[in-house]
């Protein structure tokens, strides 16, 4: 029940909280942080194609194997295809940043 009246605080109060605790607002990542992101998804996508082909191996080759097998892949391929398209995003959103830096820098020059 707590939650369910926190939830309806009004607005004055938030905008308190945040004013009281300005730590709490989320600021933009640098390119350095962006990049590393990208780097940690890339590898955890390797992980996961690593972690299916491993599980493929020690299966025994009988039907329920086969089936398993395939499964693996398949769940393997959706979750890699997720993180390379939020890696493409974290990309886009760096390049972007990357961008609006130069265009600073060259308004201020």
């Amino acid at each position: 029940m707590a939650s369910y009246t926190a939830a309806k605080a009004p607005a004055t109060i938030r905008s308190q909280t945040l004013t009281r605790h300005p730590h709490l607002i989320m600021q933009t990542p640098t390119t350095a942080q962006i990049r590393t992101a990208i780097k940690v998804l890339k590898r955890f996508g390797q992980h996961i194609n690593h972690n299916a082909a491993h599980l493929v191996i020690k299966l025994p080759e009988t039907r329920f194997g086969e089936h398993v097998a395939a499964r693996a892949k398949v769940v393997s391929i959706e979750q890699v295809t997720r993180i390379q398209t939020v890696a493409a995003q974290l990309e886009k959103w760096r390049d972007d940043l990357l961008q609006q830096r130069r265009q600073c820098v060259s308004h201020h020059v």
